[in-house]
């Protein structure tokens, strides 16, 4: 199983850009839950920035509501952000992170994608 995140960059503040995250594996009978993405800035923590269930619950940080709106398309198994009104601390490197059950009988387990880099000048 692979995420494969892109759609960072460069930006001025007070942009948008559109992250992406597609989840991909050998077995047809792959199941995903819940989809996220986090956000590690320079030195700091990695930290939570969105959730979105399998059924489309979302949940968000403080610090992004109603600036970044996280959705998924279950056909194929990708999870989206879009975030709106960058500003600089929104600078970090942001993973995606999906649960997801390579096949029926096996549990649930975490799957990380290799981070893409947000850059929001000021």
């Amino acid at each position: 199983v692979q995420l494969q995140a892109s759609g960072g960059g460069l930006v001025q503040a007070g942009g948008s850009l559109r992250l992406s995250c597609a989840a991909s594996g050998s077995s047809s009978s792959i199941s995903i839950g819940g989809m996220g993405w986090y956000r590690q800035a320079p030195g700091k923590q990695r930290e939570l920035v969105a959730t979105i269930t399998s059924i489309g619950a979302t949940n968000y940080a403080d610090s992004v509501k109603g600036r970044f709106t996280i959705s998924r398309d279950n056909a194929k198994k990708m999870v989206y952000l879009q975030m709106n009104s960058l500003n600089a601390e929104d600078t970090a490197v942001y993973y995606c992170l999906a649960e997801i059950r390579e096949r029926v009988g096996r549990p649930y387990r975490g799957y990380w994608g290799q981070g893409t880099l947000v850059t929001v000048s000021s």
